[in-house]
């Protein structure tokens, strides 16, 4: 099983972000085909106090062929579009390998 894990930086104006995301990107994202579980989580700290994080969103594909094919959809290119356009400066996107 691999994982598209999206990291978002505290954005300028967190409700709005808020809003966008779980109105309207998350709802794009959970449309591409092979997604098997989307997960997302506010970050609130860290060990030593603050965090200059917001939300991170971890996608869950069967493989990484399933993943690829996902992102190429027109669901996963729809929901690309969206994310470059509301959040492109303050999210990293990491593949990675459930072990």
């Amino acid at each position: 099983m691999v994982k598209l894990v999206a990291i978002y930086r505290k954005p300028e104006d967190i409700d709005a972000f808020d809003k966008h995301y779980f109105e309207v990107h998350g709802p794009l994202a959970e449309k591409m085909p092979g997604l098997i579980k989307m997960e997302v989580s506010k970050i609130y700290g860290t060990p030593m106090g603050e965090s200059d994080l917001h939300l991170m969103a971890e996608m869950y594909f069967e493989s990484k062929e399933a993943l690829t094919e996902a992102l190429s959809s027109p669901e996963g290119r729809a929901a690309g579009k969206d994310l470059r356009g509301f959040a492109g400066p303050i999210v990293s996107m990491h593949f990675a390998e459930v072990v």
